[in-house]
């Protein structure tokens, strides 16, 4: 493993940050501290009078803070990021970075259970203050939870099959380590075993840690807490986020249609406007040099000002 203090490569660095359009005396928000690469190049574009509030509830992750006065931490998840920048004196703030991706360093950690490429604890926790666990998922979901999950989160092509497989055996084999999980689906994987493998921890790392709900509370928060002019930039990995992320910029709900009012009119006002008619997408050069970047999608909003129609 490399440095303790820095264990991340971070991908769209530069086009995430500029997307904010930071002014040197701002307050700014990096909602996903990670291994703290955007919050170092947020501060290095600020001036002393900014500020930069930066929320993690993984407590490994602050073991890359840097000795910085203008960095605020809260070691809380960011679906509280009203609640919190409230609590620290913010109504309004100038900019919101978030990264959804999971960092390099809790795939690398084997104990962590995120990663397919150890044996460990089926864990995935990203606040290990939580009770629910991967385990616990497994053992106590019924088959159609099971089913949905794993063809909602992780568009696992068998997904019914896999959760009767699960379903089937759990009584009677031990569902407490990646390789008792490995084992017991093993019959029933299809295609690339590593693809299918990823497919499965991924809807099981999404519903440990409640990642679709989170991110829904947080772009509602995140708009309110930005001011007229503000920017939110959002890099996501999968397409269920990259939709919702669209859907809440286009529309500012999730809905796949827009809602009319009597008069045909779009009932509710997207609160943030989108800065690019497309994701940006890394460069094939950033790809090269770093695989798990291949799937990001950037989107940047700016936020309304509520007089304007």
């Amino acid at each position: 493993m490399g440095s303790a203090t820095f264990y991340h490569t971070t991908v769209l660095l530069k086009e995430a940050v500029d997307g904010l359009a930071i002014k040197k005396d701002g307050v700014y928000v990096d909602a996903t501290f990670g291994g703290g690469g955007h919050s170092r190049e947020i501060l290095s574009r600020l001036g002393p009078e900014g500020k930069l509030i930066a929320f993690d509830h993984d407590a490994d992750a602050w073991n890359n803070k840097p000795d910085d006065d203008r960095l605020i931490p809260v070691r809380e998840n960011f679906r509280y990021i009203n609640r919190f920048l409230r609590l620290h004196g913010y109504r309004t703030v100038d900019g919101i970075l978030a990264d959804l991706g999971v960092s390099s360093f809790q795939f690398d950690t084997a104990e962590r259970g995120f990663s397919i490429r150890f044996e460990g604890p089926l864990d995935m926790r990203m606040d290990t203050r939580s009770e629910t666990t991967a385990a616990n998922v497994l053992k106590t979901y019924s088959e159609e939870k099971l089913h949905k999950l794993f063809e909602q989160y992780g568009e696992v092509r068998n997904a019914r099959q896999l959760a009767k497989q699960i379903v089937s055996q759990r009584e009677r084999a031990k569902l407490n380590s990646i390789e008792a999980l490995k084992a017991m689906i093993t019959p029933v994987m299809k295609g690339n075993p590593n693809k299918y493998l990823a497919q499965v921890f991924q809807a099981l790392r999404i519903e440990v840690n409640d990642e679709m709900g989170a991110l829904k509370e947080f772009l509602e928060q995140a708009a309110m807490s930005l001011k007229p002019g503000g920017r939110l930039s959002v890099i996501t990995f999968h397409s269920i986020e990259d939709r919702i992320v669209k859907q809440f910029m286009k529309r500012g709900n999730w809905e796949a249609e827009d809602e009319k009012d009597l008069y045909g009119r779009q009932k509710t006002k997207a609160p943030l406007k989108p800065v690019t008619a497309k994701p940006i997408e890394p460069t094939e050069e950033e790809v090269k040099n770093n695989p798990r970047a291949r799937s990001a999608r950037l989107r940047i909003g700016e936020k309304q000002d509520e007089q304007q129609e």
